[in-house]
This record gives C-alpha cells, sequence and structure tokens, in this order.
C-alpha cells in the first residue's frame, strides 16, 4: 500500500508488496519506482519489498540540496523508522550509489547489498555518460510530471542538481570498499555505462562479493533481461554461498 512517511526533514513517498524478510529497492536517477516493473512481481513473491522514493524523485518533492550523502542519511532513516531494522538493500544506477553508502556507514542496517549498474567513484562512468550539456529523453520529464508533486515545469531543476552531482559524487576509495562487510552482489551489463575495469576495482574493493555480469544487456538490465536478473537476485537474497570446487578469491575466506 502506498503512503508517505516523513525522514530526516523529506516527506518521502513510498508502497509495499508482498510478505517475507524486507527488501528496499533504490531506483535509478531522474526516475521513480516504476523503473521496478518488470523486476517488482518477482521480488514481492519472495519478500516484503519497499519502494521509496528519494527526494526530488517521482511522489517525493525536491526539498531542496540532494547529494548521495543526503540521500543515504534519508535512506538510514527510512530502515530505521518504516523497516525497523535491517534489510536486504537492492540499488540501480544512483541507488546503488545510495545502498552502498547505507552499507558503508550502517551495516547493521544491510545484510545483503545488491549493486546494479552503478559506480563507487564518479570515474567510474565511460567517458561521455555524464554530460552536463545534454537534456534527458523527453519521456523522463512526461514521467516526471505524471506523478511529482512539483509539477512537470520543476523537472529542468532536478536535472540540473544532479548533474552537478554526478561530476563531483561519489568520490569512495578502495579502502572504503574493504570497510563493507554486507554480502554484496555486483551485477552489471557487459555493455553497461561503467567501465569493466572499474566494475572489476568494485568486485575486489568489496571483501565480501559476488559477481554477475549480464550477457546482451546494457544500463536497463533488469529491464532487458528482468527473468534472469530476477532468478539472479532472488538466488543471491535466497541462498547461502554454496561451496565451490577450486576458489581463488574466496579461498582466504574458506581457508
Amino acid at each position: 500500500m502506498a503512503s508517505y512517511v516523513d525522514v530526516n526533514g523529506v516527506h518521502t513517498w513510498y508502497d509495499a508488496h508482498g510478505a517475507g524478510e524486507p527488501l528496499v529497492l533504490l531506483h535509478p536517477g531522474l526516475v521513480d519506482s516504476r523503473a521496478f516493473g518488470p523486476n517488482l512481481g518477482a521480488l514481492a513473491a519472495r519478500f516484503r519489498t519497499y519502494t521509496p522514493e528519494r527526494r526530488g524523485h517521482g511522489h517525493t518533492p525536491d526539498v531542496g540540496p540532494i547529494s548521495f550523502d543526503l540521500m543515504a542519511d534519508d535512506t538510514i532513516h527510512f530502515l530505521e523508522k518504516v523497516v525497523g531494522g535491517s534489510a536486504r538493500l537492492l540499488g540501480c544506477s544512483d541507488g546503488a550509489i545510495v545502498a552502498l553508502l547505507v552499507a558503508l556507514r550502517r551495516p547493521d542496517l544491510v545484510s545483503h547489498l545488491v549493486f546494479v549498474a552503478g559506480v563507487f567513484h564518479h570515474n567510474g562512468w565511460l567517458p561521455g555518460v555524464i554530460d552536463s550539456s545534454a537534456a534527458p529523453p523527453d519521456f523522463m520529464a512526461a514521467s516526471y510530471g505524471e506523478v511529482s508533486p512539483d509539477g512537470v515545469e520543476h523537472f529542468p531543476v532536478v536535472v540540473e542538481k544532479l548533474a552537478r552531482l554526478h561530476l563531483t559524487e561519489p568520490a569512495l576509495t578502495p579502502d572504503d570498499l574493504s570497510r563493507v562487510t554486507s554480502r554484496s552482489l555486483v551485477m552489471m551489463g557487459d555493455d553497461d555505462e561503467v567501465g569493466l575495469e572499474h566494475v572489476l576495482a568494485l568486485y575486489r574493493g568489496l571483501p565480501n562479493a559476488e559477481l554477475a555480469i549480464v550477457p546482451g544487456t546494457s544500463h536497463g538490465l533488469l529491464v532487458e533481461k528482468a527473468e534472469l536478473c530476477n532468478s539472479i537476485i532472488i538466488d543471491f537474497l535466497s541462498n547461502e554461498p554454496i561451496p565451490t570446487l577450486a576458489p581463488i578469491r574466496r579461498s582466504r575466506f574458506t581457508a
């Protein structure tokens, strides 16, 4: 059932579906929770799913500054106030960055981290992906106007805020990644907007990580191959790691 909750001074919209252990879905930037349309049914059949919309996105108003730090703080408040404790966290693109920051700051609130199509440092985006002079596609403005309390005319304001944000944030280091204790899944398209070298640095930097490169997909992998992605995500979130026959990277955890 859709509802609002005041978290960290933000009148935040969210919806909840299904039953079971909690799973919080954090949508990409410049869109809203509807981005998880192809995934929500399968995930809600297994988990109690929550889909909060961040400040300046979807039904949630733009209240001023937007930064990854602020959005992570908002999410921490949401976990404490609505979920009531630890949850599985799945973030896509900007949502993945927010999820990573939450896992870093409050490991007690994140049992599993699914990091989809995001970066840990802003230089991880491929050249040309972050272009502050390029206008978003028209459908994004129309979609924003359908639900935003600020009206479609406010969309360029949010676009400008996020454009500035993406030039300088996030700026985490491999040392930061080494302090993430949550069991993690890094998931990317094989033709994503993130450099594959950056993906490998992320995977290698997270101490307890698994890696899934989804073939034949781009930055929209959760939509493009929804059934495959849902299967990988549910398997990761539902099952303990299996013993492997010839571990190399993970051998230090099993020795």
